[in-house]
């Protein structure tokens, strides 16, 4: 079985690789970076939906471009402050940082040993292109949190995106029930073709079985044009209804026309934009004011859809096929459409005009590099199609969850691969130095390299708590908030008044301040302590918070003088 790639020349819209590279072509890998994601970001203990629990941050650059970004998005942050309750944290970083600076950033940094993990936020948005805050940092923190990213030409467009996420949480959806729509590019090729047969077609099915179950909470299910029957034109009617939808979208993206890009200017507007072939191509140009997905969702499979890297993750495997003489014509086509050395990065134009769009989405998911068929492909010595893999992103985001939460339902199955992946790599170091044959399987580890690196390209463009705005999706936001009120503690409430008035019955004082000194200690394990106290980890660390917060005012009065 070959593996088919997502990626069309500009000018003509014919695939940049016209010939499937067959299985063993990925015999030539070399040994990915590492990407250690140290600890994790999501507190698994708790709804990774909630605010209050996972919490909510920003990542700005340094420096006076930074200062203005967040002075944008100033409204956005006290609409998640008022969510979560507690003020949001604010990181500054430097451009450049590669993935070992980002994991050591986010270990010593975002991971404070000085501070509670409660207090340190799942949920992410990153501010700025990627030439100011890396993809790499993205990559990393979203490996096992929830991030998202804004950026746009002009102060206009962070302006209208935040206007725009503000005008929905104020006046959501009355449906309680969004829609979820696919829709498949069938341009004649062979990628879309294996697209649409592997990974759409199966997609759709499964969502339609488990809404029969009743496992799927949906107020339709629709495929945007059938094989025979689509058009550019049938879409964007579709997509233009008010109803709060997630649309999944596979096509080829745009790469460099054959002659090459005439000036960096036209790249970054149009690559990554929709291939459709004969009927044309979707870029910024098009959907920048035209109604596209209202309060919706995208999750837009195709080459550089959400962006170009400094450098492909593919290069080095690539530029290796090349050295040993393997399927030339195809590998020069292929290394011809990457980044070049000293050309920056960049999030595609496509994205960020539907963004910034009134009329658009609330959040993007697409590709950062190279897409291949492999995500939703086994290709091993057991090949089959794994659509499943993104029938959870799907599922998520159509009933009303958020955006970050969405997307680490698909970042799992990286996780899976990268683990697996690394231990291929050891057993095969531990052989060589104890003399042994190697145990490992050349083709079972390319398939795995080959799908580590396809899974790691998704990103999420937008806030990443950002979800479709139902109705039940606003009361179940409002209820948490009431279960879980604002933790800061006035100076005349005393920690017994304060918990009894938010909680209800709650165990002896005495038993309450036992159980937070064992969790202060580390002794005992927070999820032990909760069981043995009958209460959710949530509210056990509640009782930590208000516990601490009234130790620091008391600390606070013995320095007061009277």
């Amino acid at each position: 079985m070959d593996f088919e790639l997502l990626l069309t020349h500009a000018d003509d819209r014919r695939p940049v690789l016209e010939d499937a590279l067959p299985l063993d072509a990925a015999a030539h890998l070399p040994r990915p970076e590492e990407r250690a994601s140290g600890k994790d970001l999501i507190d698994a203990g708790v709804d990774p939906n909630s605010l209050p629990d996972q919490r909510w941050g920003v990542i700005a650059p340094e420096g006076p471009l930074g200062d203005r970004l967040l002075a944008l998005i100033e409204p956005l942050r006290r609409l998640r402050e008022e969510e979560q309750g507690a003020p949001a944290r604010i990181y500054r970083v430097k451009p450049g940082m590669d993935g070992m600076q980002a994991v050591r950033w986010k270990d010593t940094v975002l991971r404070n040993e000085a501070e509670f993990e409660t207090e340190q936020p799942a949920y992410l948005l990153l501010l700025g292109d990627f030439d100011q805050v890396s993809v790499e940092l993205q990559q990393v923190l979203g490996s096992d949190g929830f991030a998202g990213r804004l950026v746009f030409p002009s102060e206009a467009g962070y302006e209208a995106y935040v206007d725009k996420v503000l005008r929905w949480s104020r006046s959501p959806s009355p449906t309680q029930q969004g829609r979820a729509m696919l829709f498949t590019a069938h341009d004649g090729t062979a990628a879309t073709t294996v697209g649409y047969r592997a990974l759409m077609a199966p997609s759709l099915e499964s969502l339609r079985k488990l809404q029969e179950l009743g496992s799927l909470s949906a107020a339709s299910l629709s495929e945007l044009g059938e094989p025979a029957d689509w058009s550019a034109q049938k879409l964007l009617a579709e997509v233009a209804s008010p109803q709060p939808s997630v649309l999944f979208t596979m096509s080829h993206g745009l790469g460099a026309p054959r002659s090459g890009w005439r000036s960096v200017d036209e790249q970054r507007a149009r690559q990554g934009a929709m291939s459709l072939g004969v009927e044309g191509a979707l870029d910024a140009s098009t959907l920048a004011s035209t109604p596209f997905l209202p309060g919706g969702i995208w999750f837009f499979l195709a080459c550089f859809g959400a962006g170009t890297p400094a450098r492909s993750a593919y290069y080095p495997w690539l530029s290796r096929l090349r050295e040993v003489g393997q399927y030339p014509g195809r590998l020069e086509r292929l290394l011809a459409a990457l980044p070049r050395e000293g050309e920056r990065p960049f999030v595609a134009a496509l994205p960020q005009a539907v963004l910034a769009n009134p009329q658009g989405p609330l959040a993007v998911v697409g590709h950062v590099d190279l897409a291949w068929t492999y995500s939703f492909q086994d290709l091993g010595r057991a090949a089959r199609n794994r659509p499943s893999r993104f029938l959870g992103l799907l599922r998520t985001l159509v009933e009303g969850r958020r955006a970050g939460a969405g997307l680490s339902a698909l970042m799992r199955f990286f996780n899976e691969a990268n683990t697996e992946l690394t231990t291929l790599y050891d057993y095969e170091e531990s052989a060589r130095l104890a003399g042994r044959d190697n145990p490992v399987d050349s083709a079972e580890r390319a398939h795995l390299w080959m799908l580590r690196q396809d899974l790691s390209g998704y990103l999420l463009l937008g806030d990443p708590a950002a979800r479709l705005p139902l109705t039940q999706a606003e009361a179940s936001a409002s209820l948490a908030l009431q279960v879980r009120p604002s933790l800061s503690v006035a100076p005349e409430v005393s920690l017994a008044q304060h918990l009894a008035s938010s909680a209800g019955a709650l165990p002896p004082t005495e038993a309450m301040a036992e159980a937070v000194l064992g969790m202060l200690s580390g002794e005992e394990s927070e999820k032990a302590i909760a069981s043995r106290m009958g209460v959710p980890l949530s509210e056990l660390r509640r009782w930590r918070k208000v516990y601490t917060e009234a130790g620091l005012k008391a600390l606070a009065a013995l320095r007061s003088p009277g």
